[in-house]
């Protein structure tokens, strides 16, 4: 029986390694640059399931990163540079006591105050923001992946100057860049 867990326990740690190796990657090319991100399916599954189908279905092309606050992060995936909003799916159940921190360079889910209600939204993490983690059932934000190349990029957009915009609902929305940052086109990376 020991043999066996030994076998058992190497085989897992090779699959593991297997897996890591072949990481799903999504690459945004933005009118910033390129920003190529590494998802991470084991600690998050129903997240990196929802955002890959809504690249799948090219929810992010044409979206810009509608908030940036320098020191805290950069979120996308919303809104067209008219500030109109897309459709969605219906949100997912929160995925943030994954064990994955909301550290620099990480991707992670937005979310309203209402726990699972996260849907095409995301957010890079340009410092480590650890009152975002997930500290049991129901709080916190999930994190999902990290950004692998062109965390140049995600500085540039970090220190664009911002403004407040108010969308065609009469909605305003503050810490939008003056000058749109455009996802021209979210890919799945081999």
């Amino acid at each position: 029986m020991k043999h066996l867990s030994k076998a058992l326990v190497v085989a897992c740690i090779g699959l593991g390694a297997m897996a890591a190796a072949h990481a799903q990657k999504v690459k945004f090319q933005t009118t910033a640059g390129d920003i190529v991100v590494e998802l991470d399916a084991a600690k998050a599954p129903k997240t990196v399931a929802n955002f890959v189908q809504y690249v799948k279905d090219g929810q992010y092309t044409g979206t810009i990163f509608h908030r940036v606050i320098g020191t805290f992060m950069i979120q996308g995936g919303g809104f067209t540079p008219d500030m109109k909003e897309k459709p969605t799916r219906p949100p997912i159940p929160l995925e943030a006591d994954n064990g994955l921190r909301n550290a620099r360079g990480t991707i992670a889910m937005a979310r309203t105050n209402v726990p699972d209600s996260a849907t095409s939204q995301f957010f890079i993490n340009v410092g480590d923001n650890d009152r975002l983690n997930g500290t049991g059932p129901g709080n916190g934000y999930a994190v999902f992946g990290k950004v692998v190349s062109g965390m140049d990029v995600v500085d540039k957009i970090r220190a664009v100057p911002t403004t407040t915009r108010t969308a065609p609902n009469g909605m305003p929305h503050g810490d939008v860049p003056v000058e749109p940052i455009i996802i021209k086109k979210a890919t799945l990376e081999k």
